[in-house]
């Protein structure tokens, strides 16, 4: 073969290689455009498939209108009467329930509505803030135990042992004594007696999770432990930290109430369920109303809770079907 010859069949080479290459840059495109929109229609169809097994259940449905109502008239119940919950006029003590005062007023003139909805605000803050940190904590510590194992996950699973142990009402009683009263020292102490069941869950699923090959192969690349936990390991876990958040929140407004109920949570003039429970209780006898309206109103919240939380868990499990 001539030097023509060669250079034009390294020509055709050149540029069979060159559209070849084109070709495998154009198949990647459209593979991952493709990938992309196949996704994007899983997510899809898992969001159209939770809401329609959630939304299935009439109980769930209900209580979640109730939820959302409450949550509501707690945000702009104050607003719309303009009441002053703190507010006192001795004018209308012990005045009963009527349209001018839904809920009456106490003993010293306050509109018990007013003082509800402000009530249910500082519970809700207490239980979301004390639930966000406990998750938090509580995902960090069993990732990092999991992830590390041998004898620090041992020493560390003692540690959960130990508070899982202990009545976390009990806890809860020891720290605000210690610590005195205030919204943010309750924040901690139910943030301390609540974190142990999420550290527990995750570093059960860490275990499994850790040992796949996406993870193998970034603990291969020095890939830093929180970016795996981020894009990872709570990816997979997102199932359990909302069941955990959807039990949390009703135990930490339960927890809040009877701490204000026993003068250990917050004090006036702050005000919460707890705080009136405990005031209404002083006129359980004369005006019953004053007892029972907060009473009432924190049922409703925890089982609300409860009850969605179970929605959200049949929901999310596979094997429940509509």
């Amino acid at each position: 073969m001539n030097r023509g010859d060669e250079s034009m069949s390294q020509d055709i080479n050149a540029t069979t290689e060159t559209e070849f290459r084109f070709v495998t840059v154009a198949q990647r495109k459209v593979l991952s455009q493709e990938e992309s929109e196949n996704n994007a229609e899983t997510s899809v169809s898992f969001s159209r498939q939770f809401a329609k097994k959630f939304f299935s259940e009439r109980i769930s449905t209900i209580w979640l209108i109730i939820l959302c109502l409450i949550v509501l008239i707690a945000v702009f119940g104050g607003a719309i009467y303009g009441y002053d919950p703190n507010r006192i006029n001795s004018e209308l003590q012990n005045q009963v329930p009527s349209l001018s005062h839904l809920f009456g007023t106490d003993r010293l003139g306050r509109d018990i509505f007013v003082r509800a909805a402000a009530g249910v605000r500082v519970s809700f803050m207490v239980a979301i803030v004390s639930t966000a940190l406990s998750i938090v904590f509580g995902t960090i510590y069993g990732v990092t135990m999991a992830f590390i194992g041998g004898k620090t996950d041992a020493i560390m699973l003692r540690i959960i042992e130990i508070f899982n142990s202990i009545p976390s009402l009990l806890i809860t009683m020891i720290l605000m004594a210690i610590l005195g009263n205030g919204v943010i020292t309750m924040l901690f102490a139910l943030a301390v007696t609540s974190w142990a069941g999420a550290a527990r869950q995750t570093r059960g699923l860490v275990k499994q999770l850790k040992n796949l090959d996406y993870v193998t192969a970034a603990k291969m690349l020095n890939t830093p432990l929180w970016k795996i936990t981020l894009k990872h390991f709570v990816p997979n876990m997102m199932s359990i930290l909302i069941l955990d958040i959807g039990r949390s929140i009703p135990d930490n407004i339960f927890a809040e109430a009877s701490l204000s109920f026993l003068g250990l949570g917050l004090q006036p003039p702050n005000t919460s369920l707890g705080i009136l429970i405990s005031v209404g209780q002083e006129q359980m006898l004369q005006h019953p109303y004053q007892l029972y309206i907060p009473i009432v109103i924190l049922i409703l919240l925890v089982l609300a809770f409860n009850i969605v939380g179970d929605g959200i868990r049949d929901a999310l499990d596979p094997r429940y079907s509509v």
